[in-house]
């Protein structure tokens, strides 16, 4: 088997790259991605081959299909809470249509996309949300409504596909959500939203990992679908914030502020951002605050049953992972 890891410098490429080199019936893994980083380095074996670019260049990614290929995984994306339409959609669908068109020339086998939840989510409490859920009228964002128009893309392409939407993957090598809340400390920013009480799904990224292998091996009544991916255990957001806080040597946070209150200056933040500062990212927004202040957790009954995935490795234990890690390569 011959696969295609895009985005396989970033911290689920990689984790996925990892995993994938176990694999007995794993021959060659083509992964790319536009650079390595600090905590991404290329790792060394026979079966991998790097081939770093830019999705975005057609010319480039006809290249990458030059090389057999099997499946294609498509984890690379724009992730952020804030940004223009036309910066989303260049990062999330352009390379997603390039992508296609080479797998089906190429006739691959099977093109499994990375998407996301936050498609789901409508500034209140998302409890128990399965895949048939009727979705918002409007997205809550550039980088939500980019996502569903790849979904799309992919529904369309005639390929056999397998969508997954994992919600907040963490554990060793996440430099994103969990960094995210450990810089707002430090900079004194980080306040209980709400009443404190609201539960969220987490994702340990070695159970998405494990959630990928199934949906490569899956039959093909289990495909052209998707499926949410979590820890399907749902934990209180700021308890868990305050384990992590605490060891790591700091105080708990224990003020709270209304979400009413920061929804208002989140919006504020937004239009200085959107029409002053266009360039910077505001330091709070509406998602964040929604994110941080509701209940979010979803159906994975889909996936227990078509893919047989199981949940292997605790939100807890994610959570102590990531900790280790983050000591380890983030010594001041």
């Amino acid at each position: 088997m011959n696969i295609l890891v895009t985005g396989a410098t970033g911290f689920l490429g990689s984790r996925i790259v990892q995993a994938l080199l176990q694999k007995y019936n794993v021959e060659k893994i083509l992964a790319t991605g536009r650079k390595f980083n600090t905590y991404n380095q290329a790792i060394s074996s026979p079966k991998i081959n790097y081939v770093l670019g830019d999705l975005t260049d057609k010319s480039f990614v006809k290249k990458l299909f030059k090389s057999p290929i099997d499946i294609v995984i498509n984890c690379a994306s724009l992730s952020s809470p804030w940004g223009t339409y036309d910066t989303f959609y260049k990062a999330n669908c352009t390379t997603q249509s390039n992508l296609i068109e080479g797998a089906k020339k190429s006739k691959i086998k099977r093109f499994i996309y990375i998407s996301s939840p936050s498609i789901y989510f409508d500034f209140k409490n998302t409890i128990n949300v399965n895949e048939a859920s009727v979705l918002p009228k409007k997205l809550v964002n550039n980088y939500a409504v980019t996502k569903v128009e790849a979904e799309k893309m992919i529904t369309a392409s005639g390929l056999e596909y397998v969508i997954l939407r994992p919600r907040a993957l963490t554990g060793a090598g996440d430099t994103v959500i969990m960094p995210r809340m450990i810089r707002s400390y430090e900079e004194k920013r980080l306040k209980i939203i709400g009443s404190g009480e609201n539960k969220v799904d987490l994702t340990s990224v070695s159970n998405f990992v494990d959630a990928i292998w199934l949906a490569i091996n899956t039959d093909t009544i289990n495909c052209n679908t998707d499926y949410n991916i979590t820890n399907g255990a749902p934990i209180k957001l700021w308890d868990a914030i305050n384990y992590m806080l605490e060891k790591l040597g700091y105080k708990k946070i224990t003020k709270k502020m209304p979400a009413s209150m920061l929804y208002k200056i989140a919006y504020l933040m937004e239009i200085k951002a959107k029409y002053i500062t266009p360039k910077k990212e505001p330091i709070l927004t509406r998602y964040s605050v929604g994110i941080l202040a509701n209940s979010v957790w979803f159906d994975i009954s889909k996936a227990k049953n078509k893919l047989g995935y199981i949940p292997k490795q605790s939100t807890q234990e994610a959570m102590d992972e990531f900790l280790e890690w983050h000591l380890k390569n983030n010594t001041k």
